[in-house]
């Protein structure tokens, strides 16, 4: 299958990569800053979805089966902070972890109906959401768990609206997890604590989430669309 995975350079995003690409998958792997081989597209910059987008198409041979978007941002506000800041925090946040997502998904959609053979051949959207969407988060980050909460109404949504046409939705909602994103919190939050609300005794691995993207991304059934998959060691449950 043919990939583009957004946030593709460290933490879940490169675990993602490197368990899709060793399965035998073409990825087209995004940074904000590029390199190693990744697209470079600020998703922070309204007009970069579409470019990245494009640039994606072009370098899988005017081809994608999967969009995996995994890029975001969890960027502390104080919610005592000036209105300005709280403002800024919030549509930054809202900009990358939502819009950009929703944006691309909107141009999967479209590429996977105007690509098929005689008819529309589908394509999969795999959501990287959070614990927080469900559970909430910090009183720092009310921001993130709206955007992450919003982004699992939107992976239903498409699920729901686009099946009939072989365009299947999925989201991972990870609870903590070992990643250059989370470290310094969990270390700030102290980990004893952190750990003390996780029954498995210990925090998920960026390799498990991974994992997890590359069965959702290629393996799993269609009748499953829909389906967000909780990693959170039994931290929170539905």
């Amino acid at each position: 299958m043919n990939i583009l995975l957004t946030g593709a350079s460290r933490g879940i995003g490169a675990a993602a990569r490197q368990s899709l690409e060793a399965a035998g998958h073409r990825v087209a792997g995004h940074s904000t800053r590029g390199g190693s081989g990744l697209i470079d597209a600020d998703l922070a910059d309204p007009a970069a979805p579409r470019r990245l987008w494009e640039q994606a198409v072009h370098a899988l041979g005017g081809r994608i089966d999967v969009l995996v978007n995994n890029a975001g941002v969890y960027e502390a506000i104080a919610d005592d902070a000036a209105d300005a800041d709280w403002h800024a925090a919030w549509a930054r946040t809202m900009t990358i972890n939502l819009q950009a997502s929703s944006d691309l998904s909107r141009l999967a959609i479209q590429h996977f109906r105007a690509n098929g053979d005689g008819g529309p051949r589908g394509g999969r959207i795999v959501n990287v959401a959070s614990r927080a969407g469900y559970r909430g988060d910090s009183p720092q980050h009310w921001h993130y768990a709206a955007s992450k909460a919003a982004m699992i109404g939107v992976t239903k949504t498409i699920a729901r609206g686009y099946a009939a046409e072989n365009i299947l939705a999925f989201a991972v909602c990870p609870g903590f997890t070992v990643t250059e994103m989370t470290e310094e919190y969990l270390a700030s939050r102290g980990g004893e604590k952190i750990l003390a609300e996780i029954p498995l005794g210990r925090v998920a691995s960026a390799a498990e989430i991974g994992e997890i993207i590359r069965w959702l991304a290629t393996e799993a059934p269609a009748s499953a669309t829909g389906t967000i998959v909780d990693a959170n060691g039994a931290s929170f449950v539905r």
